[in-house]
């Protein structure tokens, strides 16, 4: 591996499988599946395909909230995804979801399934099949969808990049972590700023927009994610500390953040979801962990 100091771009690029790091084994610069493998389906309407990362607790933790409001439509199967083994790239897993990335939903509730890939996606469409956790007034409405999206135009500059080359990345590089531990602290700025004058993301109701950022913003200011809670300092930010509190103590976030989680201590993990009495009889016992 050339020293950064030293790099010069070659004209072409050229892939070289020896310098990804931690999750070489699983990244490519081609998309499509690398092997015939079917997805499994269960019998509820909803067919999760998932990991527990922050994208993966978006989607369980709506599942879960709609259940606590009542909507048994939102049963669901929740199917485990071990990216780090490349189960993203099975012929199934890329027919739901082109990008193999998780998570990928399945609505089969209809004379022919429906797909939805992308976290932000899939929540928009669950908020808009149940009418709930979306306002409708105008004004409202716009101010959640605008959170939503800020979320899934800043959050790969906290994990692809400052997650990465801070905690992944197989030589550190003071300007990448520099450059992107600026940008995840403006990023808490934001929020931090927004929260002081509202109880949530968007305002006053709780919405999809708390449900997106919250697994990654909530994560990296309770200590969660990549070890960086001190190096960035996260107790200054004492709005969105007082806001990741509150969205975490809700039993239905408690539910999703345990649903297909394969790290940490086994009482916190539920490897799959079939049925809500599977929180009570987990089934992690039967699965080989993996790293988070």
């Amino acid at each position: 591996m050339t020293d950064s100091s030293d790099y010069v771009p070659p004209k072409v690029w050229t892939w070289n499988k020896s310098d990804g790091g931690r999750f070489a084994n699983i990244n490519r610069p081609m998309s499509g599946p690398t092997h015939d493998k079917d997805l499994p389906v269960g019998r509820h309407p909803l067919q999760l395909y998932s990991l527990a990362t922050p994208n993966g607790v978006k989607v369980t933790t709506m599942l879960e909230e709609l259940l606590a409001l009542g909507h048994s439509g939102a049963q669901y199967d929740a199917w485990l995804i071990r990216i780090g083994d490349g189960e993203q790239f099975g012929s199934g897993f890329v027919e739901a979801n082109p990008n193999s990335k998780i998570p990928a939903l399945l609505d089969r509730s209809g004379p022919k399934p429906i797909r939805v890939f992308e976290s932000g996606a899939i929540l928009l469409y669950l908020a808009e099949k149940f009418g709930a956790f979306l306002p409708t007034e105008a004004g409202a409405r716009a101010e959640c969808l605008s959170w939503l999206f800020w979320q899934m135009g800043s959050a790969p500059y906290l994990g692809g990049g400052f997650g990465h080359f801070y905690a992944y990345a197989p030589t550190k590089i003071e300007y990448a972590i520099d450059r992107f531990a600026m940008e995840t602290k403006r990023q808490l700025d934001v929020l931090n700023k927004q929260l002081a004058g509202n109880e949530y993301i968007a305002g006053s109701e709780y919405t999809i927009a708390d449900m997106a950022i919250w697994p990654w913003y909530g994560g990296l200011v309770k200590g969660w994610l990549y070890e960086a809670a001190e190096f960035l300092a996260v107790q200054d930010y004492q709005h969105v500390q007082r806001w990741a509190d509150a969205i975490g103590e809700r039993p239905a976030v408690r539910r999703g953040r345990m649903v297909n989680r394969v790290f940490g201590e086994p009482s916190s993990q539920l490897h799959e979801r079939h049925d809500a009495a599977d929180f009570e009889t987990r089934t992690q016992d039967k699965l080989t962990p993996q790293e988070e």
